[in-house]
């Protein structure tokens, strides 16, 4: 079984729902035999703090690197691969990734993967406000036929991003009720079977906790994709292939 990296602490409620997960993926699977894991956990303060503008490319060069130490470390100890426990970091990750030997697996792919299998041909992204933005995160969307957008409205993209700055530290705090609020008046329609909510921050699924560890649930009849749980099956299907 290949050792995995987790790059994680931004922030520490879904880095902790990604080694539990891990684990008990690998025990139901076989309790004799579990993942060897190391995490690197880093201050989510000083990414956002280093977050750059998508209209000055040199701006990002500090984040990117900030990103790319952690990843170098789980590398020199020993890691296989690794998965970055944050939606935000994958909106660089083409350059994060540059200069690595190990693989890192994409959070956005696995969820764009997991749509098209299900039918799925419009998403809403709801994220932090990078994510929410992302012209990467359309785009791998549309490489498989699924147009995606954001919340139109800027009240909405707000209440999203107080959600997730409760849940990231631990609380819920209504964070369930807005989100539910966003995907009505974000018209969203159940009689549209095509249609999915991406949970496009790793925490938004803890606002939901007796669906968090499903790949996809349905909030009010509107499916929503759980990009946290379906990064964690596809880092462990990563580490047990072949074992």
């Amino acid at each position: 079984m290949k050792k995995i990296g987790i790059l994680g602490g931004i922030g520490w409620p879904s880095t902790v729902e990604y080694y539990a997960d891990l684990c008990k993926l690998a025990e139901a699977r076989n309790r004799a035999q579990m993942p060897e894991m190391v995490i690197e956990s880093l201050d989510p303060a000083k990414a956002e703090m280093l977050a750059g503008s998508d209209d000055d490319e040199d701006s990002w060069l500090a984040f990117d690197a900030y990103h790319r130490a952690a990843l170098q470390r789980l590398e020199r100890s020993g890691a296989g691969f690794a998965v970055i426990a944050c939606n935000t970091a994958h909106h660089r990750l083409t350059q994060i990734e540059r200069g690595l030997a190990m693989p890192v697996l994409g959070i956005v792919d696995a969820a764009a993967d997991a749509c098209a299998e299900r039918g799925v041909r419009e998403v809403l992204i709801l994220g932090t406000r990078t994510v929410m933005a992302s012209a990467v995160f359309r785009e791998i969307f549309r490489r498989r036929g699924i147009d995606a957008r954001a919340p139109a409205e800027e009240r909405h993209r707000q209440m999203v991003l107080a959600s997730i700055d409760a849940l990231s530290c631990g609380h819920h705090d209504g964070a369930s009720g807005r989100i539910r609020q966003v995907i009505v008046e974000s018209g969203l329609h159940q009689a549209n079977p095509a249609a999915a909510v991406y949970l496009g921050c790793t925490e938004l699924p803890l606002a939901f906790p007796a669906k968090k560890h499903e790949s996809m649930f349905e909030i009010d009849g509107i499916r929503c994709i759980n990009s946290t749980a379906l990064h964690i099956r596809a880092a462990f299907e990563y580490a047990t292939m072949d074992a």
